[in-house]
């Protein structure tokens, strides 16, 4: 039996309604082929963390879909902000706010149909932190070869490759699975990975083969701040397995430690010193500088 929908507030194509009351077109080019970005964006005690970085990144994925923005900056402010405040009468404190912009609707057709009107959806759920056992011991996560596509940079509706990298973990009882390709670092199936040796921070470079997440910025910029070194370069599997703290971050997760990979310790086994310093940050971030 498929789980019930909540009634929760959502927002489609310029109305308010019902999350389950919500209905599209069989011929939207999001049903059919996936053809459509999304963002995710976390919200504190009703404040939107990160808000311009993450409207930063729909510009770059809509950009590369040949769609044009539906809404202003302004617009997709309030519409978040009337749906964490449906979300806050409920009783629900820190969310997620899911938007969503694919092509529209028309006849299937692979190729790029110009001038349709975008269908927009937007969604507030909440947001689940990670528990106090898991920042204190850490979490399990497993490696596999990122067998996606060459354009994972587009924050894309269309995630069959994460959801077959994330079964993989869900599988194992683990909570992430570490991708490779050809040898090198890339990403989780919905987390970015850092690599903590000798207290230099390292990360994959910003390309085409790895989807920037928000934190790519916020974690340089606390390490400049916090005098940590920080690198984004190609970082082989060797340098991974032989860390000494494995973070994951992501909004949900924020900076997370990986203890064990493959059923082997991570370093020591525990969380480390330079993992603590960058969530403390983090979470000093959030308080001041959430919209």
């Amino acid at each position: 039996m498929n789980p019930p929908l909540p009634d929760s507030l959502c927002f489609l194509n310029g109305e308010y309604s019902p999350l389950r009351d919500a209905r599209i077109s069989v011929l939207d080019r999001g049903f059919i082929f996936g053809d459509g970005v999304y963002e995710v964006l976390p919200a504190y005690g009703g404040r939107v963390f990160r808000f311009t970085e993450h409207m930063d990144r729909l510009d770059r994925s809509l950009r590369e879909l040949r769609i044009a923005n539906p809404h202003t900056r302004e617009q997709w402010l309030a519409i978040a902000r009337r749906l964490i405040a449906d979300r806050q009468a409920a009783g629900v404190a820190n969310q997620l706010i899911y938007l969503q912009v694919t092509r529209g609707v028309a006849p299937r057709d692979h190729v790029m149909i110009p001038d349709l009107t975008p269908t927009v959806f937007v969604m507030a759920g909440e947001m689940k932190l990670p528990t106090a056992e898991q920042r204190a011991r850490g979490v399990a996560c497993v490696t596999a070869d990122d067998f996606r596509w060459q354009k994972a940079h587009i924050k894309s509706t269309s995630l069959l490759g994460a959801v077959f990298a994330r079964q993989i973990s869900a599988d194992a009882g683990a909570l992430e699975t570490v991708m490779f390709r050809e040898g090198f670092l890339s990403e989780a199936a919905a987390s970015n990975v850092w690599v903590v040796k000798n207290g230099t921070v390292m990360g994959p470079p910003k390309d085409h083969l790895v989807l920037e997440g928000i934190r790519y910025g916020l974690i340089e910029s606390i390490c400049r701040d916090n005098g940590i070194p920080f690198e984004l370069r190609r970082v082989s599997r060797d340098e991974v397995l032989a860390a000494d703290e494995l973070l994951l971050s992501s909004a949900t997760k924020e900076v997370l430690p990986i203890t064990t990979l493959d059923g082997r310790p991570v370093g020591n086994g525990q969380p480390g010193p330079v993992g603590a310093r960058l969530l403390a940050a983090y979470q000093r971030a959030v308080a001041e500088q959430s919209t």
